[in-house]
This record gives structure tokens, sequence and C-alpha cells, in this order.
């Protein structure tokens, strides 16, 4: 019989494999899938397209609807340009702290959550594990990880999503989508402006779209949902811009993304649109000077909002076992959204603090990584 690791010993298993989003996460998942085998469990994989990714789920158990699913990410964000004082891909403890990338977002649950899995097995209670990939760059690879899954295993009841939250009970979340976009414009030489199109100068039209919305929405008395976040409106954002060859040449190239974080409530169709319409009106403008002149759009990232239930199964389930009974909403997406938008009842709620996420020395202090295993156990007597 495969030995039972603790969770600590998990944790260190897999904060050693490097799954940066832009790196494979196949030898986490081999090694995930290989342990879990020698505890007599099934797992199922569903693939990136382009095969070097891919989800895993499982569930243990009666085969019977209405499991907790306990789900997490495997990828991490990089180290590169950060400082540490030791090795990032290792678990060190030092001044009641476990420090490593991904020890608070969010290997430390995963480990957790991969625990909970073997004792609920070897107990015949129902659970479901469900660990995605590319969650850093957007929340991709959640979608078709839940689609997956119909079908495959017993539909699941509760869903904790367990990014950091301070073992809280997190009922709600902004929405966002992001769109890369891509102005393409005429070079002259700039002293012939008008017989060109700058492809900087138009972007910058559009990006002063951001600047009018967040005004008219910060202006604008915010819903009792909308009041409980910080802000509470939904913000347009532009973080960075790219273009241009010389400072004497009409810019032929500006790229840039555009993203918007949406509260609950407000129609995230809409606001596509109303982004969309925009930029229509920007490039009319363009090829009327240039026809050639045009403005490409691709969505980068479509996470929906995680609207508090009223009496949703998992946030009482959560607060039976942690006792808190606070409000706490985020303005941060995370994959369970994603659930609550495929039927299924979701919660936010993990061990660690979000502000050390991604930071150099990322760490999860061993109090908080010991207030998830005693959550965990605490679980366990409510399954089934």
């Amino acid at each position: 019989m495969t030995t039972r690791l603790s969770p600590l010993e998990l944790m260190t298993r897999l904060i050693r494999f490097p799954t940066v989003s832009r790196d494979s996460n196949l030898p986490l998942v081999d090694w995930v899938e290989e342990y879990l085998g020698g505890h007599g469990i099934t797992c199922h994989r569903h693939y990136h397209p382009d095969g070097t990714k891919a989800a895993l789920f499982a569930h243990v158990g009666p085969e019977e609807p209405g499991a907790v699913v306990l789900s997490g990410h495997t990828d991490v964000v990089p180290v590169d340009g950060q400082d540490w004082d030791s090795d990032p891909f290792d678990v060190v403890a030092r001044d009641g702290k476990y420090f490593g990338r991904g020890t608070c977002d969010m290997k430390g649950y995963d480990a957790l959550a991969i625990w909970t899995l073997v004792e609920a097995h070897y107990a015949g209670k129902p659970c479901q594990l469900a660990l995605s990939f590319d969650e850093e760059i957007g929340c991709l690879g959640a979608p078709p990880m839940i689609a997956a899954m119909q079908g495959v295993v017993p539909k699941g009841g509760p869903v904790i999503v367990g990014e950091p939250s301070m073992m809280k009970a997190v009922t709600g979340h902004k929405g966002g989508q992001g769109f890369d976009t891509h102005v393409i414009g005429f070079e002259v030489h700039s002293s012939l402006l008008p017989q060109g199109v700058s492809a900087i100068l138009e972007g910058a039209k559009i990006i002063d779209f951001a600047n009018h919305r967040n005004a008219e929405n910060a202006a604008r008395a915010p819903s009792a949902l909308a009041a409980m976040f910080d802000p509470p409106f939904t913000t347009w954002h532009v973080g960075q811009v790219s273009g241009g060859t010389a400072h004497n040449i009409t810019a032929a190239d500006c790229r840039f993304s555009m993203d918007f974080r949406a509260v609950p409530g407000d129609d995230t169709a809409a606001l596509k649109e109303a982004y969309m319409t925009h930029v229509a009106e920007i490039e009319r403008g363009m090829q009327a000077i240039r026809p050639e002149a045009r403005v490409e759009i691709d969505k980068r990232f479509d996470v929906p909002p995680l609207v508090p239930e009223e009496d949703g199964a998992a946030e009482m389930l959560v607060r039976r076992i942690t006792g808190d009974n606070g409000t706490h909403v985020v303005s941060y997406g995370t994959e369970a959204g994603q659930f609550q938008a495929a039927g299924y009842s979701a919660v936010v709620c993990g061990p660690g603090d979000i502000a050390q996420a991604h930071q150099p020395n990322e760490f999860i202090t061993i109090a908080q990584f010991e207030a998830g295993h005693a959550f965990m156990r605490d679980l366990l007597h409510h399954l089934g």
C-alpha cells in the first residue's frame, strides 16, 4: 500500500514542481495521479489543446451526485527577477512560516485537498478533487475542466475554491474580461501626419474610453450588492502599451490589453459591447484616412463574477465548519465564479493571506496551514 503522506509532505512535493503558467504542469499531474492511484483512486485528465498541460479530477466514495468538490490550480507565477532568500521551489520553514512559490497561492491548499481526498477514500465518504491549469493567466483552464467532469464523475455539490482567504468564507468576487487590442495604422513621416494614421494616437483615443467609464461609474450611486466591494463599481484598466518605430514616424502598431473588473449585477455582455462599439467608431475614422488601417481584438480572458448565494450550500458548509459569520467579498476573480456559472454552489475559502501571493519569499504561516488542516479534518466529519 502507498504510504499516506502528510499535508506538509504533499505540499513539499508539489512545490518542487516549477509549474509556472508558461511551462508544462504534466510532471506534477503525473506524480499526483501516481500517488492517488497508489491509494486505489482513479484520476481523469483534461488536456490543454497543445497537450503540454492537463487538469486532473477525481471522485471517491459512493457514485452519487452531491460530493463536496475541492478545487485548486496547479500553476504558479514566475520568480524571474525576484530576490528570494531561499530556493523558491522548495519548502523552507523559518520564523513560523513555510516559504516557497505556491505555498500561499495555492499549492498549500492543493496539498490539503489531496490529503482530504485520500482520507475520504479510506472512510468511504464522497469527495471530489479538481486541479486546473492556467489560472494565473486568466482562469483559462477551469471551464474546459468543469465541462470535462460532466458525465465522467457524478455531478458535484458544494465547491470550495481554496484561494487564500485566511480561512474566511468569501461569497462574492468581481468578474472580468480582457481584450488584447492591436491598432494597425499607416506609416508616414510625422511631418505629413494627416496623410498617415498613427496607431498610437488612435490607440490613445481607445484607451481614453477607460477614463470616461471609470469616472461615470465612480459618480454613480452603487447598488447594495456593489457597495460590498472596494471600489464599489466596475473598473476599466490598461496596464501596458507598446508600439511605434521612431519618434518621427507615425506608428504602424499599438498594442495593449483593455480589461474590466465588473461588480456582480453589471451586464458583462453589455460592457463588452460598449467597448467594441467605441473601438468601431475609432476604426471608422482611421479608415476614412487609410482604408487598410484597422483594429484587431482578441479576448484574452473571461471570468464570471461570483454572486453571493442566498442560503448557498457551499457557504453554509464553510460557515458551519469555521464559525465565520462575517461578510467577505474580493475584487479579484477566481475559478469559483466559473463553477457557479456551471451550476454549482461555490465559495472561496483557503489558508493564507492573498497579500503574500506572487511576492518574493512567498509564504504561508504555519498557523494558517495548520488551520487549513484542521478545517479539512472537520470537513471529513461533514462528508456524506
